[in-house]
């Protein structure tokens, strides 16, 4: 058969794809802008109807179409829900934080460059659902936005339900599927999922400064996504020779390409190469990810590795957390008593950018929360360690930034003391006395 007919043998509508999923399925659906809405609603239906039972989906930053899909509050109990990372679908939904339970969301925690082993190892998943980009001459489907795990679920013999849509860019790297490994192919041509930037403030402003400052010329980043990491980038326009390897593209990172302070001159893997595992953020993003030569796409288990990362010099990893105690111990995921977000790859680049030749792994966060009422600096963390005090290099605040490495803990105490907001300074002392800090 010549590719385009394998391309026609396989394609179906959403319905008949999702009829493919046997009862007790262990599936996994493509990480939010790959989530694939067409297949997504036609399993939703399956389940609704009891035609789809005993199944088990898991998802990473679930994009908030599925709320009224496959994560509606009526098959909370009808579909395993395993959150590889919360998103707004599961911050938002009381059903969904009421916790597992009920049967409810559960929460995995791991880090992200091990979710494909996890997923395609412990796990054993059986079905991989997501968007690709339509068929490139070779016979191949690009993943744009989405490598991460995507790619060794995709290898691994799983079911592989592919949604074909125009609006995904062809992305270049180690990111595309050839037609033989494809179960079934649905066409569903519809806009991308996306992320507006956030609106950034002045204590941004400030944190985004202060880290800049810290960044030289050819050193190589990692940034987050938010109005922080925005900052920094903004605050990176004079810079040159700058080289990319994150874990996230976004709108930020792509103004300093399109600026030329990016050339990814200096790195030592990936030479001359912008390399993410995935993306997200506005169209002008997606449309300047087509085809473009200068992007290459891995998978997670690469682009997160922390002794992949240590290869090229002066990683600079910028991070943000909900809390840090008095002894550096980062808690990035948990707040108001209920999981928030999920491990992520925080400690993946806190790891890789220390072990870097003159990197530096940087945690940043405002000094306050909840409109000044609550100090982000606190003398114990009120949910699981993200970053352990053994790993936390550099912690950013409006009010300055302190190097933990090398520091006692009543060395730590004092100086994160020194960069919280000045109303809770006294206070944070009192609970170093009462951890016996100082």
């Amino acid at each position: 058969m010549s590719i385009t007919e394998k391309y026609r043998a396989r394609t179906m509508s959403a319905a008949e794809a999702a009829a493919l999923v046997p009862d007790g399925a262990k599936m996994v659906v493509g990480l939010g802008v790959s989530y694939p809405p067409a297949l997504m609603d036609a399993l939703a239906v399956r389940v609704r109807s009891g035609d789809l039972t005993g199944g088990t989906l898991y998802c990473m930053l679930a994009c908030a179409a599925a709320s009224e899909s496959i994560l509606a509050p009526d098959l909370h109990d009808r579909i395993r829900h395993v959150s590889l990372f919360h998103g707004g679908v599961e911050r938002g939904n009381d059903a969904l934080r009421a916790g597992s339970a009920q049967g409810l969301v559960e929460t995995l925690p791991v880090q992200f460059h091990q979710i494909p082993r996890i997923l395609t190892e412990h796990l054993r998943v059986d079905t991989l659902f997501v968007t690709v980009s339509p068929m490139d001459a070779d016979g191949c489907f690009s993943l744009g936005t989405n490598t991460d795990y995507a790619l060794m679920v995709a290898r691994s013999g799983a079911r592989l339900i592919v949604e074909v849509n125009p609006a995904m860019p062809y992305v270049h790297g180690d990111c595309k599927i050839p037609i033989s490994a494809v179960t079934a192919i649905v066409e569903n041509h519809v806009p991308l999922v996306q992320i507006p930037p956030l609106p950034r403030t002045p204590n941004d402003d400030a944190i985004g400064a202060i880290i800049a400052g810290m960044v030289e010329d050819g050193a190589c980043l990692q940034m987050g996504i938010g109005a922080v990491p925005d900052a920094v980038c903004a605050a990176l326009m004079e810079h040159r020779n700058l080289g990319i390897h994150t874990e996230l593209l976004t709108p930020g990172l792509v103004g300093l390409i399109k600026a030329g302070v990016v050339d990814n001159s200096g790195k030592k893997i990936h030479p001359g190469r912008s390399v993410f595992t995935f993306a997200m953020g506005d169209q002008g993003l997606y449309d300047f990810l087509h085809d473009n030569p200068a992007l290459e796409a891995h998978p997670v288990e690469h682009v997160n590795a922390p002794h992949i990362i240590a290869q090229n010099d002066r990683v600079i990893s910028v991070n943000a957390t909900i809390q840090v105690d008095l002894s550096g111990a980062c808690n990035s995921e948990y707040m108001n008593g209920r999981q928030y977000s999920g491990t992520g790859g925080q400690l993946d680049f806190v790891r890789g950018a220390y072990a870097s030749k003159g990197g530096r792994s940087i945690i940043a966060c405002h000094s306050t929360a909840a409109k000044g009422t609550v100090s982000r600096i606190v003398p114990w963390l009120d949910g699981p360690v993200t970053t352990p005090r053994t790993d936390t290099h550099i912690v950013v605040t409006e009010h300055g930034w302190v190097d933990l490495k090398g520091k006692t803990l009543s060395e730590r105490a004092r100086a994160l003391i020194g960069i919280a907001h000045p109303d809770f300074r006294e206070e944070l002392e009192r609970g170093a006395f009462e951890r016996r800090l100082l």
